[in-house]
């Protein structure tokens, strides 16, 4: 299994993220808790939604524990596992008039989505992956589209095929941590209405996400892919000649036309 140290580097040399890639575990209860980290409502004397406490580690740099007192977000509680999904969830009633035209359409789209069950876990932790101080189950990463590209490459290089992921455009914190613990597999993820909107993600950023159990596979696929020529910042092809616009390619004429009038030098 790779090391935070060697993970994070080898994220910062060939994919070069704009934030801190994230080390999340899920922690049970009557499990530790790192000292160190900070909790919303105790610490900062709010409640957050789940995307909030991982925008504020990979931006900040800050390692964060939150269970069921940190978190408002209502549709986080219930994929979490820290509060019982209700008839009224499992009904579409969240989902429908924003996401849906029908409740019966958001039942289908709520049904979908992976899930903890009801206090399977206590509390989730955060940090960014070269500071945390305990062992990650996920690892997340903020990219823009070429990033998440290299490391989908990166992620196939060993085996090839293709990865598979879904989107519901909602609730994008359980694709990246509740479905990549279920499924033990790489997930590409597409930051849902609540991330941008409260988590702040940017129209230019996707996430990646995987097991850390996969890092060891991933990092050879970073180098694989690195030295067979996939690479970030993408090189662009500049072995070409340019064409210009007319007015442009006339002075070329003039130049040459004084050239054949100017007698050679004697």
């Amino acid at each position: 299994m790779a090391d935070l140290k060697h993970l994070d580097e080898a994220l910062s040399r060939y994919v070069r993220p704009e934030t801190f890639p994230l080390a999340i575990r899920m922690v049970r209860h009557g499990e530790p808790v790192p000292e160190k980290s900070r909790r919303p409502f105790r610490d900062l004397k709010v409640q957050i939604t789940t995307c909030m406490g991982y925008t504020m580690a990979r931006r900040y740099g800050w390692a964060m524990a939150m269970c069921h007192e940190d978190i408002s977000c209502p549709l986080s509680k219930v994929v979490y596992g820290f509060e019982e999904e209700v008839g009224y969830f499992k009904e579409g009633c969240t989902c429908a008039g924003m996401y849906t035209a029908t409740k019966e359409a958001g039942a289908r789209t709520e049904a979908a989505i992976a899930k903890f069950s009801w206090k399977e876990y206590e509390t989730i932790l955060c940090a960014p992956l070269q500071r945390a101080d305990f062992e990650p189950q996920v690892v997340v990463v903020y990219g823009n589209s070429a990033q998440v590209m290299l490391l989908v490459v990166a992620a196939l290089f060993k085996e090839g095929g293709r990865i598979t992921s879904s989107f519901a455009g909602r609730i994008d914190c359980s694709d990246s941590v509740i479905q990549t613990l279920q499924t033990s597999r790489p997930q590409v993820i597409l930051p849902c209405y609540g991330d941008r909107v409260f988590g702040q993600a940017q129209d230019h950023e996707m996430g990646f996400s995987f097991p850390f159990s996969f890092g060891d596979s991933l990092i050879e696929g970073l180098e694989g892919a690195y030295k067979g020529g996939v690479r970030y910042p993408v090189p662009t092809y500049l072995r070409y000649q340019p064409a210009y616009p007319p007015s442009y390619t006339k002075l070329e004429e003039i130049w040459a036309s004084q050239r054949q009038d100017t007698p050679p030098a004697k």
